[in-house]
Parts: C-alpha cells; sequence; structure tokens
C-alpha cells in the first residue's frame, strides 16, 4: 500500500546507504533488487525524499563524475543518518515481532 511505501522509505535509504555511498538510481535499482521486484520506485518519489533527509542531515550528497563519464550526485550517511538507522531499526523489528505473535496461529483449548 501506499501507506506502507511512504513509511518505509526512510528505513530502506538509509539502510541501503549503510553500505556504502552511491547515486539516486542505484537506490531505486537496490530497492527492486532486494525485493525481488516487488517494490518499484520512481526518480520523482525517491529525489524528494532524499532532499528532506539531506536537509535532516541524514544524508550528505556530492557531485563526481562516474566511471563512465557522467555526473551524478552520490548520497552518503551521516553520523546522525546512521543513529536514526538504528532508531528505525528498533522500530520496525517491534512492530514486526508483534505482529508475528499475532499472526501466529491460535492454539486449541
Amino acid at each position: 500500500s501506499k501507506n506502507l511505501m511512504a513509511a518505509s522509505t526512510k528505513p530502506l535509504i538509509l539502510s541501503i546507504l549503510e553500505r556504502g555511498e552511491i547515486y539516486g538510481y542505484q537506490i531505486i535499482q537496490n530497492v527492486v533488487d532486494i525485493s525481488g521486484g516487488t517494490l518499484e520506485w520512481s526518480e520523482g518519489m525517491l529525489y524528494p525524499v532524499l532532499h528532506r533527509m539531506e536537509k535532516e542531515n541524514l544524508i550528505r550528497s556530492q557531485w563526481k563524475i562516474s566511471e563512465k563519464g557522467r555526473r551524478r550526485k552520490y548520497y552518503r550517511l551521516t553520523e546522525l543518518g546512521r543513529k536514526e538507522l538504528e532508531k528505525e531499526k528498533k522500530q520496525w523489528m517491534s512492530v514486526h515481532e508483534l505482529l508475528s505473535k499475532l499472526w501466529e496461529p491460535i492454539p486449541d483449548l
């Protein structure tokens, strides 16, 4: 759903950037690859989120020339971004644990 997608965008981006510095289109490709194609992001969805996260000092960007000679904006985590990722992980794991318990079969009494 769109609501779940919106809620999961920040932790997904932070988690991908924890692996290293990459440019926007690579983030989109990572999401597609890691999700097995079940999630597909557009540039129009991603870049406003990246800009907001940069304003929040969670990530930084830098223009660089790629191996193929193209100018690209690369993103990386800041220290604040790493702390935010840890916070996000705890919150999502709590939700996961709760839902896992709720979705377990109810034992016969």
